[in-house]
């Protein structure tokens, strides 16, 4: 998102040399464009305090503006030029565009009726929920959408962000609390992989019929090898599951592989 949007989606955007740039250039005409009129208007004082031979031609009329108007498109140009290298101009427009369609594309993802988002549709809907909840951060819904969305992009930072935040807000929500635990134990960190195995089991010793809190239980148990844990979330799974679900069949070879281990 960063890369499409720019660095200034993340609300902390680094220095670096082209945001000094951005500074010094502008600062840089002006200064010149101020010394310029500084160095003429001592000029003409000078050479009036100077006494004239008597066959100098009379001057005609004094200087007008004109003659700062190099000076200004020179700091003008100099400005505009700074701000195409460093303003980063379409990705502000981008963001803008992305911000104005929030709403529709908010109402498209929650109607099962309407057209699925695509990739640039749901990364446009993420960075308006980001925005929105810049001036919103106690919206818990606002956070789990957030956090749904990064899921379905891939964007682990977004989505366990995101969580993490509705499950602050809002602890006994369980789909802030399983979307957070999900989160977790998707991610690449090994702590928080143990961080998202602990709130799992505290879901799961809270409701022994949840079968998606199993299923994550049983899937986190068996990455991080305690295999005896999983094979008894997925033994619990069976004992709920109707005798022609679908997914007995994948249950039962998931326990056979960790009894294996």
């Amino acid at each position: 998102m960063v890369a499409r949007y720019g660095n200034f989606v993340t609300y902390d955007p680094p220095l670096t040399p082209l945001t000094v740039l951005l500074w010094v250039l502008p600062l840089a005409a002006i200064v010149a464009g101020g010394w310029i009129i500084v160095a003429r208007t001592r000029r003409r004082v000078r050479l009036r305090r100077e006494p004239l031979p008597a066959d100098t031609p009379v001057c005609g009329a004094r200087a007008g503006w004109g003659v700062y108007v190099p000076g200004a498109v020179i700091a003008l140009a100099v400005g505009a030029g700074s701000y195409a290298l460093t303003g980063s101009y379409p990705q502000v427009r981008a963001w803008q565009q992305a911000t104005a369609q929030t709403p529709g594309l908010l109402a498209r993802a929650l109607d099962p009726q309407a057209q699925p988002l695509n990739e640039e549709e749901m990364a446009r809907l993420a960075l308006g929920l980001r925005t929105r909840l810049q001036n919103d951060a106690g919206n818990v819904e606002g956070w789990l959408m957030l956090g749904r969305t990064g899921m379905v992009l891939g964007n682990a930072g977004t989505a366990t962000g995101a969580y993490a935040n509705a499950y602050r807000l809002d602890p006994k929500n369980r789909d802030a609390a399983l979307g957070y635990a999900e989160a977790l134990t998707r991610s690449s960190d090994p702590e928080d992989n143990r961080r998202g195995g602990e709130l799992l089991r505290r879901l799961v010793s809270r409701d022994h019929t949840d079968i998606r809190v199993l299923s994550l239980y049983a899937f986190s148990a068996f990455e991080q090898q305690r295999f005896g844990e999983a094979v008894a979330a997925w033994e619990m799974m069976l004992k709920l599951l109707p005798a022609d679900d679908t997914r007995r069949a994948v249950i039962e070879r998931s326990i056979r592989l960790a009894q294996e281990k």
